[in-house]
């Protein structure tokens, strides 16, 4: 009988079972053996209920006090050590290969393997200097003040992408077809379609990024079945094949756009490190706004009466953002790795210690937030959240993304003064992203 079963694809078969048993695999059997034992921090990741609504978790966890050791990793959900640690230097990212056994360092740096965004050299897996190296590559293009100057540009998509909607919904209507799903049709378009522009990459493949980055999103998660590994690494692989070839067409046409720029300055860069730096901000700049959008749209749907507020008084929407983004944070948690013996908000964490910071039980701190877990648009600290974490990981996209939430969401409610749910929203499956897949809606 034929095979395909080469030498060759043996040899990638065996690689990648190898590394995702590195990184998946060992967390996974480690996880399921907690859980058993009554580990709350491997509930969080293995049991479906607690990721539908992790925040009387995050309270057990927090109760319990301001670090808690867990079988296989300590957590926290204090406001006060989620912050110092994210600040601090004594603490890094659990990314780096020198923290990593010999075998599953070589696998996480070998030749040819996918470059994704958590594993180096991607910005979020590296600590300065490298880090240091790569942001300010990339930062002056992200500087509040350059930021600002988009505004209109996302005013003006978001009505471009509402009136299509609408369009899209009369045609519908005519049909006899469903709601309008916000997120397909609002939510994920427009911070692709800026980041596209931004990054200098054909605003036609935005619907084939959404589908990468959706494919792919569940890569910042610890413990994937084999199955979902290689769904997402294949995901990530077809990404960095087409940014690589993206690449050879602005070296022949550059543009004034930042991979343009990024490319210009290869002699500070190796063909990695611009993969991985382009791959991050090209997912980075919209998945996490997609879920802003999306979880905010909800909210004010579920709280009509603070809806009309902003309605009255549309000055509040930046503030609303900020409640958006503490209560319902887009991204939930994060790890550091104690670099030495440390102290951190007065907590002694021993070298090497990893810890889970969970920035969506931070942010219900009742330490620093009144009532936390009621939802207020007026809430005078809603800034003080961490949802765009901190320290020198601070999110470079955190000024783009505020004023994304809040023109996509002042327009969509402006435009629609009927605008009503439609149906049972569907939740991402993903435990470290947390926003919805679905959103029906009536525009009225």
């Amino acid at each position: 009988m034929r095979t395909d079963r080469t030498p060759g694809r043996v040899r990638s078969e065996l690689l990648a079972a190898g590394t995702w048993s590195a990184r998946h695999g060992v967390a996974r059997v480690a996880m399921k053996r907690a859980r058993k034992q009554g580990d709350l921090q491997a509930q969080l990741f293995s049991d479906p209920a607690v990721r539908a609504d992790p925040f009387p978790l995050y309270a057990r966890i927090r109760e319990r006090g301001p670090v808690v050791k867990g079988s296989f990793l300590a957590a926290t959900a204090s406001h006060a050590v989620a912050g110092a640690t994210l600040r601090s230097d004594a603490f890094g990212v659990v990314s780096d290969p020198e923290a990593l056994p010999p075998l599953a360092r070589w696998l996480m740096t070998r030749p040819n393997r996918t470059i994704g965004p958590v594993t180096p050299p991607s910005m979020l897996a590296v600590d300065p200097p490298d880090h240091t190296r790569y942001r300010r590559l990339v930062s002056k293009v992200f500087t509040a003040r350059a930021m600002a100057a988009m505004r209109g540009r996302v005013g003006d998509l978001a009505d471009e992408l509402l009136d299509r909607a609408e369009r899209e919904s009369r045609a519908d209507r005519a049909r006899g077809g469903a709601p309008v799903d916000l997120v397909s049709r609002y939510a994920s378009l427009l911070p692709v379609t800026i980041i596209a522009e931004i990054l200098g990459v054909p605003t036609e493949m935005r619907s084939t990024f959404i589908a990468w980055g959706g494919t792919a999103a569940p890569v910042l998660d610890i413990g994937l079945s084999y199955r979902e590994y290689r769904r997402v690494d294949r995901a990530i692989r077809e990404l960095n094949e087409w940014m690589a070839g993206h690449f050879t067409r602005l070296r022949r046409d550059p543009g004034d756009d930042l991979l343009s720029q990024l490319v210009r300055a290869e002699h500070e860069l190796t063909e990695t490190e611009l993969l991985a730096i382009a791959g991050l901000l090209l997912a980075a700049g919209f998945e996490t706004t997609v879920n802003l959008i999306g979880n905010g749209a909800a909210l004010l749907l579920k709280h009509p009466d603070q809806l009309a507020d902003l309605r009255a008084d549309p000055a509040g929407w930046g503030n609303a953002v900020e409640e958006i983004l503490r209560y319902e944070s887009p991204v939930q948690n994060t790890a550091r790795r104690a670099l030495r013996d440390t102290e951190v908000a007065g907590v002694r964490v021993r070298e090497n210690t990893f810890l889970s910071v969970l920035i969506g039980g931070a942010n219900r701190d009742p330490e620093v937030f009144d009532d936390p877990d009621r939802f207020d648009v007026h809430r005078a600290n809603a800034r003080e959240h961490l949802a765009f974490s901190s320290g020198v990981h601070y999110c470079l996209g955190a000024a783009l993304a505020r004023i994304e939430g809040e023109e996509a969401l002042r327009r969509l409610f402006e435009r629609y003064p009927n605008l009503a749910a439609a149906g049972t929203p569907r939740r991402r499956p993903t435990r470290t992203l947390r926003g919805y897949d679905e959103l029906p809606v009536r525009l009225g």
